[in-house]
């Protein structure tokens, strides 16, 4: 029999934690964008674009291997599958917040329709990565605590953004690609 004054506790306690942090990681890109002055770390940092759409690239496939074995029934493969997409979004964020701490924003390039399409799949993959960051965070919890009820019912919200996310991740950095300023060397 389990403590539910106990699991209230720690629920709100967790939710608080996820709502801190659902705020606080935009907010921190969000000035990271606006700094004028970029910190040099040298002209590795050019290559962390690359990095940042090759996270989204396997994130993506991740993300499909734990929603098909989850319907087959495969619990294991799934939990891995699932913690690994959440580790490769937490290696995306310390890339995107890094590569912006050092270098200015890429402006796109592309002119006529093409234009309307990149802003919309980049404006759309970061409203709804804002979306989907507490859900995961509360599902994430909830399939800790075993409580799969509830994991299950924010999973459900939350796997299609989280896909969609990650795959316009992947459409944006391959639009935005051609106009990334070059480094020498690493």
């Amino acid at each position: 029999m389990t403590n539910t004054t106990s699991d209230t506790t720690s629920d709100r306690k967790a939710m608080l934690v996820a709502n801190i942090l659902s705020i606080a990681i935009p907010l921190v890109v969000a000035l990271l964008l606006g700094i004028p002055t970029k910190i040099d770390l040298g002209s590795w940092t050019k290559q962390l674009p690359h990095l940042i759409g090759a996270i989204n690239v396997v994130t993506s496939g991740v993300l499909v291997i734990g929603w098909l074995a989850i319907r087959s029934g495969n619990v294991s493969v799934h939990r891995s599958a699932m913690l690994t997409a959440f580790g490769l979004g937490a290696g995306f964020l310390v890339c995107y917040v890094l590569y912006h701490l050092t270098n200015p924003s890429t402006k796109f390039g592309g002119q006529g329709a093409i234009r309307g399409v990149y802003y919309f799949v980049l404006l759309s993959h970061i409203l709804l990565s804002l979306v989907v960051l507490p859900l995961v965070l509360r599902a994430l919890w909830y399939a800790m605590l075993g409580r799969f009820d509830l994991h299950r019912r924010i999973a459900k919200r939350a796997y299609p953004i989280w896909l969609y996310v990650s795959v316009t991740g992947v459409i944006a950095y391959w639009m935005i690609s051609p106009y990334y300023q070059h480094s020498t060397g690493l």
